[in-house]
């Protein structure tokens, strides 16, 4: 299915997407794009479908070919504090602080979002598998979060986040029993460890 390029006739519209959100450990992690008119890549595709050779190519391809873009992330501990979703929405919100070009149209993917400002937005379940935009923003994310939690492996290997990226694996798991959590564990997460 081809992803849609526009929700609306003529509003600029910044595609927003997080991940990490189940994740054991490690921040979770936002972007937002504005498409440039002449973006045309038709290997975008939610980042969950994609190869990780694909989506290396498609995050330098991304940055390049879009009008603007910006990635956010928030610790553990503001996880810990806000909960998991307004972690999510505010790594949205940083996302957007950042984009140059004030968008007139917010394309969310998920069914919650907070206001931002006074812009408009629309909630999209699945987005990034219907929207180029929201696709885009998923692989820019997803990029940027795996390749903190394979720099984060170093320190720590005997949790395997250079394959499972945070996410509750069986080795994972039983690395939490045998070690214990780390600092950058979710303490609010039922880490099954003790």
């Amino acid at each position: 299915m081809e992803l849609l390029k526009k929700w609306s006739d003529n509003s600029v519209e910044a595609g927003c997407d997080e991940v990490g959100r189940g994740c054991l450990c490690g921040p979770v992690v936002a972007a937002a794009v504005i498409l440039d008119e002449n973006f045309n890549q038709n290997l975008v595709n939610d980042s969950k479908k994609l190869t990780f050779k694909t989506r290396l190519y498609l995050d330098d391809y991304i940055k390049d070919n879009v009008k603007d873009f910006a990635i956010a992330e928030l610790s553990p501990s503001f996880i810990d504090e806000h909960n998991i979703l307004n972690a999510s929405i505010h790594a949205m919100h940083l996302a957007l602080d950042q984009l140059k070009i004030r968008p007139e149209l917010l394309l969310i993917d998920g069914n919650k979002f907070h206001p931002y400002q006074s812009i408009l937005h629309e909630c999209i379940i699945k987005g990034d598998s219907k929207i180029l935009s929201i696709a885009c923003a998923s692989i820019l994310a997803k990029n940027y979060r795996d390749q903190l939690m394979i720099n984060l492996h170093e320190e720590f290997p005997q949790y395997g986040w250079n394959k499972n990226m945070g996410y509750a694996t069986k080795q994972h798991r039983e690395a939490l029993i045998k070690f214990g959590p780390t600092i950058h564990h979710r303490q609010s997460f039922r880490l099954k460890y003790d």
